[in-house]
């Protein structure tokens, strides 16, 4: 666990601190706002389409490779987005560290599934979330900061630490994931499909959801400190409620807590937009905060319940793995780019926002559906 820390830190400080840091670059660099978060969508398309791989070249070239491959591909390049600005520079970059991210996320949840004891899943689970929360609750408000100050050199090299982890990857590899791969390939049953897939789509839309905010906040709110301090505050309540809702579900089950996150997701968005329309002051300015809080509130709770729920229905945790971030980055980087979208066609960044969390609340009814399901099948 203390190994597969230090590889989470290092390889989720290297994506937080570009991932709101990089749109806001662009667009102070001349890019539309319109296409700024393209750079967060290129990313992570490469890095779902390496997600759904991962298992088949775990099984043809070993854990160890992998994973050595991952830190290396997350890592390197992010120094070379200092050789210029152009879009399609940034995007080729991106590309890049997409394939990387995409072996970390995807190894890292496996692993956890693996060395959890009986009975605490959903807490293991919640401190995987936590050694990722760290990173995301400094390096992705500092990047913003750094960014919006003119001090961009500093995030890309601070986006090159997974490169640090390389000591720690062989050790991590061998302990937990000598058989990560070993059920890939094998056909699964219509109910691992659809025990897998119901709470995946409900991840991809509350992090569609979050990606919008992520990438559009800091764009629509540069002057002063609200988009650092909102983003913080998104943080911290995720990064606590992704422990949290481990630590309750392994005691009641997640039947109460999956619909409750998905209003708070989509309930906290919507009053983001509303405190973005209501202008500037400060009562705009407290009430973003604490819809921010309460979107982190949900944000991270669906990330645990949504992972337990997935490997609940299967002993293929690295095809239950796979699926899972696959859709998390692809809510990601459609929200990054689909926000933007909807806000040039006339909604503008609130009405694109108060549009994403509608569709996260449209996800309610794949709760009772997916307590039908009967694993084995």
């Amino acid at each position: 666990m203390r190994h597969l820390f230090v590889l989470t830190f290092l390889g989720f400080t290297s994506f937080f601190a570009t991932l709101s840091a990089l749109p806001s670059w662009a667009a102070r660099s001349g890019v539309s706002v319109g296409v700024a978060g393209t750079v967060t969508t290129a990313m992570l398309t490469c890095t779902v389409v390496v997600q759904l791989l991962v298992p088949a070249l775990v099984n043809r070239f070993g854990t160890g490779a992998v994973l050595i491959f991952g830190v290396i591909s997350l890592g390197a390049p992010s120094p070379l987005y200092l050789f210029s600005q152009d879009l399609w520079w940034l995007l080729v970059v991106s590309v890049l560290r997409g394939a990387g991210f995409a072996v970390l996320t995807v190894l890292g949840a496996t692993f956890t599934a693996r060395i959890a004891p009986p009975g605490r899943r959903g807490e293991t689970i919640g401190l995987y979330g936590l050694a990722i929360a760290v990173p995301n609750l400094v390096a992705l408000p500092v990047g913003v900061a750094l960014t919006l100050n003119g001090h961009f050199t500093w995030v890309a090299w601070l986006a090159a630490a997974p490169i640090l982890a390389i000591p720690v990857a062989m050790p991590l590899a061998r302990a937990a994931g000598r058989d990560a791969g070993k059920n890939s390939g094998q056909r699964p049953s219509r109910a691992e499909v659809i025990g897998i897939g119901l709470p995946s789509i409900m991840l991809l839309m509350v992090t569609l959801a979050g990606g919008g905010l992520l990438t559009f906040l800091p764009i629509e709110r540069p002057d002063g400190h609200l988009a650092t301090i909102a983003l913080a505050v998104f943080g911290v309540s995720a990064a606590l409620c992704r422990w949290g809702a481990g630590l309750l579900a392994d005691r009641i089950g997640t039947s109460t807590l999956l619909p409750l996150a998905l209003v708070a997701s989509g309930a906290g968005l919507i009053v983001v937009a509303l405190g973005m329309l209501a202008g500037s002051g400060m009562f705009p300015y407290t009430t973003i905060l604490a819809a921010a809080l309460v979107f982190g509130a949900g944000y991270g709770a669906i990330q645990n319940l949504t992972l337990l729920e997935a490997f609940a229905h299967t002993h293929q945790h690295d095809m239950a793995s796979a699926a899972w971030n696959a859709c998390f980055d692809s809510g990601t980087a459609v929200g990054a780019f689909a926000v933007g979208v909807i806000a040039t066609a006339g909604l503008g960044i609130p009405g694109a926002f108060i549009a994403s969390a509608i569709v996260v609340l449209l996800t309610l009814p794949l709760v009772p559906a997916l307590r039908r399901v009967s694993f084995g099948s």
